[in-house]
């Protein structure tokens, strides 16, 4: 695995979402608790394209999958 220097913000652009630093935390207030027996990709607030994106990254362990952890993990809390 390559690690990277990604953040949230980084992550929210690439997925073409709004990245400012409360536009994140709206999202993630908004959409969490997501249900444990829900994996992040399959949630129902992603376009197919982002699903898609989420799932290839964390399927491959690729150079965006720690900080999809981070968001993972932010939208359980």
């Amino acid at each position: 695995m390559e690690f990277s220097n990604h953040t949230l913000k980084d992550l929210f652009g690439q997925l073409g979402l709004p990245d400012s630093h409360e536009e994140i935390e709206g999202f993630i207030s908004r959409h969490r608790p997501l249900a444990d027996g829900v994996r992040l990709a399959d949630a129902p607030f992603w376009s197919p394209a982002q699903a898609s994106f989420l799932r290839e990254e964390i399927n491959e362990d690729a150079d965006w999958a720690e900080v999809v952890d981070q968001l993972n993990l932010r939208l359980r809390e």
